[in-house]
């Protein structure tokens, strides 16, 4: 007998959903931090998945019948347009200051995400309903796929049309897998600059093609997510929760530059990075590791999530009450 997946759960307001969006568009800026993270940890990404999961079906069993609002009860339209808008407000607005901060704040910014990661890891991990010894092969599996993606070095790839539709496909598949960030994927794929000129510029072509590509990898990873949480809930669970432990390679917030490469502007950019201690990494490049910083912002993300938590908490227990 199989566990179904968790209970559809409409009650958002769209402005909280809206914010929702603008949180995973700002994870999703950053190469580590994956946007279906900030889902999870807010309570919305079954609820997402099983949107995006009614559009091939409702389009032809009622949009192509002229059934419109049909179509948009079956796919929770209002909640997946809110969200979406929410994110694409976010990646417009935002990735000049994400970027600005990368450059000028490195240190206290990735410790804001490994916070937030850490204490996801343990918010992901309680969802677990029977928490066997076996899962732990889940767990390993998912956290040694992680590390590896997080140490492939970035390659240099032109961005035609053909290889931004299938970075797309590949970035959204990774975005909505709290754990594995999309951004990330587009710099392993060398596109991470070229799409975050796109959004700059506001360059249609380039980001029709792109978006293109990310609806046909997210109809695609969403069907299979639902399908897998239906069949093999808390073995999915198991494995997204290693998947989490492992990116945590990747925000760590003290790295050693071993090599640099030219971007197509002229700049250098680092091409393989290692994890050092603070003090290693005041010793190798001579600048301050910001300890306090760094410490104060990682317990700002667990506070987040723990504060996002008690939020949900009281609400659905607010929402119960008044429906009695």
């Amino acid at each position: 007998m199989t566990a179904p997946a968790p209970p559809e759960d409409r009650t958002h307001s769209l402005p909280a959903v809206f914010a929702r969006g603008l949180a995973m568009g700002a994870a999703d800026i950053v190469p580590g931090v994956s946007g279906g993270t900030i889902a999870f940890i807010t309570g919305i990404y079954f609820r997402l998945l099983n949107a995006i999961n009614s559009v091939p079906g409702a389009f032809w069993q009622r949009l192509c019948r002229g059934k419109l609002r049909a179509f948009w009860q079956a796919t929770d339209a209002s909640f997946l347009t809110t969200l979406i808008a929410g994110i694409l407000f976010s990646v417009v607005t935002l990735a000049s200051a994400i970027t600005y901060a990368l450059d000028e704040y490195p240190i206290p910014l990735w410790s804001f995400f490994f916070g937030l990661i850490t204490a996801s890891v343990w918010h992901v991990a309680r969802e677990i309903r029977q928490r066997r010894l076996l899962l732990l092969i889940a767990v390993l599996t998912g956290a040694a796929v992680a590390w590896w993606v997080t140490t492939l070095s970035p390659l240099e790839t032109a961005p035609t049309n053909l290889v931004l539709f299938g970075g797309g496909a590949l970035a959204i598949c990774a975005m909505i897998l709290p754990g594995i960030s999309g951004s990330f994927i587009l710099v392993i794929m060398g596109l991470y600059a070229p799409v975050l000129d796109a959004v700059k510029q506001l360059d249609v072509v380039k980001l029709m093609v792109f978006g293109a590509g990310c609806g046909v990898g997210l109809l695609s990873i969403a069907r299979l997510l639902t399908w897998a949480v239906n069949r093999f809930h808390d073995w999915v669970l198991a494995f997204l929760t290693g998947v989490m432990i492992g990116a945590l390679n990747k925000v760590w917030p003290w790295k050693e530059t071993v090599s640099w490469r030219l971007g197509s502007a002229g700049q250098q950019v680092p091409v393989q990075e290692i994890n050092v201690s603070p003090q290693s990494y005041a010793e190798l490049t001579g600048s301050s590791p910001e300890l306090m910083q760094g410490v104060l912002a990682a317990l700002g993300g667990l506070f987040l999530v723990l504060l996002v938590e008690w939020a949900a908490a009281r609400f659905n227990h607010s929402s119960a009450s008044g429906a009695k």
